[in-house]
């Protein structure tokens, strides 16, 4: 009797050694956290350090430039979202980032070969290839880098006007955001991999293993347009499933225990390919960047990227704070459209809400640097007894200020508007002719050959790097 109870003694002790030395392990190494049927959503903010106050501005400011969802995943956690994040979008771009996903998987089973050119893989158009387009590559392809310049499915209107001439650079010499490039790229997936098509490997290789919630892959359709063989592939998806796409990529490919997309890829894919700005660049169909050029208005410690799709379509992922960000537009319902340095303000609010220092300076009016613009001082600090211009993203327009009151848009190198500017209580207000949207009143500040525009609350709206002329 007694040695049995000593002997159960020594088996009792034995286990909770066992468990001490269990939970000592398990308190001493991090658990990585998947969503699995559901997301697991924190229970207040401030649980994983975040403030809610703060998260609550972001949501204003969001909702403020027509964001119809934002979904926040702090290291696998839902931290906060809002607006309907089950609905399937559109996704525009996006699209790029997702079969640039599939590359990866099919590259490491030997189905494609990325150093094949488009000769040897047998790839034409109704505008014919040249011999020398034909020798751009599939790597060519992922980067943006074909040289080939000829029309596409798909193309918005400043894809059009900004295409380069046709033979005007080699293959694999010059990035261009070219929709012949993405398109041809599901032509060869198809061509290479055997599936049949992009939606059903994409759910089998991808939704399926990590539990997308909300994809519908017979509702999705290639779109065909005449002048070209190679289709559009467009994607509807949830925001909370790009989430779980983010999530993919910044856990390196992994899901639980199982290797999705090789992790070399990953970081092959998201590397600078092409620098296309200061800090910023472009990989395999996804943006990059590092400080200030993943967003302007925001700085990230370390290289950070993001799928982009049309008016506002983010999937942003912050591999070194563990963080991702899917902001979404309704493009179907409405006409907004959410500019790179409006999304740099909400990431800023974002990170301010995760308790992150040295993200760049405070977007409000309040802590600007430079002079604020008034109507007695513009004269002798903006224009100098100049005509002031001022380019869009990517030079597609430019507005021409004159110290005389008028002001003129120019598209490409058309002349597209004119108009009158003035100030009313220290707000600067314009009005075109033709454009019945004039822009709301704006207050200026100046810095340096900078043009800081705020909207009445404070809150920087937009930049400008202007010249005197």
């Amino acid at each position: 009797m007694n040695h049995k109870i000593s002997t159960l003694s020594w088996v009792l002790s034995a286990v909770a050694i066992l468990v001490i030395l269990l939970g000592t392990v398990a308190c001493g190494s991090k658990v990585d956290v998947y969503p699995g049927e559901t997301w697991e959503k924190a229970t207040s903010p401030e649980q994983l350090g975040w403030s809610s106050k703060k998260l609550a501005a972001a949501r204003e400011y969001s909702e403020k430039i027509g964001l119809a969802a934002v979904m926040i995943v702090d290291d696998g956690i839902v931290v906060d979202a809002w607006g309907d994040i089950t609905r399937d979008y559109l996704c525009h771009s996006m699209r790029k980032s997702l079969i640039s996903a599939l590359y990866g998987i099919y590259v490491s089973d030997g189905k494609i070969d990325t150093s094949k050119t488009l000769n040897e893989l047998g790839i034409d158009d109704y505008t014919p290839l040249t011999e020398v387009e034909k020798q751009a590559t599939v790597a060519d392809l992922l980067e943006a880098r074909s040289g080939i310049y000829i029309p596409a499915a798909g193309e918005s209107s400043g894809m059009k006007a900004l295409r380069p001439e046709r033979g005007s650079h080699l293959p694999g010499s010059f990035w261009y955001y070219n929709n012949w490039d993405f398109n041809a790229l599901g032509t060869i997936f198809d061509q290479e991999t055997g599936e049949k098509s992009i939606y059903q490997a994409f759910e089998t290789r991808i939704a399926d293993p990590i539990g997308m919630q909300d994809l519908a892959i017979e509702n999705l359709r290639y779109g065909y347009e005449p002048y070209s063989k190679h289709p559009f592939y467009g994607f509807r998806m949830s925001t909370r499933d790009l989430a779980r796409f983010g999530l993919l990529f910044m856990r390196g490919g992994q899901w639980q225990d199982q290797q999705i997309i090789p992790p070399d890829w990953i970081q092959e894919s998201t590397a600078n390919h092409s620098d296309i700005g200061p800090d910023s660049g472009y990989g395999y169909m996804w943006w990059t960047g590092v400080k200030g050029g993943l967003f302007p208005g925001v700085e990230v410690k370390e290289h950070s990227f993001y799928a982009s799709g049309y008016r506002g379509h983010r999937v942003i992922v912050l591999p070194y704070r563990n963080l991702v960000v899917v902001q979404r537009v309704d493009t179907e319902g409405g006409s907004v459209s959410v500019s790179n340095l409006q999304t740099g303000m909400l990431l800023w609010l974002i990170l301010d809400a995760a308790g992150e220092t040295e993200i760049g300076e405070t977007p409000f009016i309040e802590a600007a640097k430079g002079i604020r613009l008034t109507e007695d001082n513009i004269q002798e600090t903006l224009f100098a007894g100049s005509t002031i211009r001022v380019a869009g993203e990517m030079g597609a327009f430019s507005i021409f200020l004159l110290p005389d009151g008028t002001m003129t848009l120019v598209v490409g190198e058309e002349l597209a508007d004119t108009g009158k500017w003035w100030f009313e209580s220290d707000s600067f207000c314009g009005r075109w002719e033709l454009n019945l949207a004039n822009d709301a009143p704006v207050y200026l500040v100046l810095d340096g050959t900078t043009l800081k525009v705020f909207d009445l609350d404070g809150m920087l709206v937009e930049k400008y790097n202007f010249t005197r002329e």
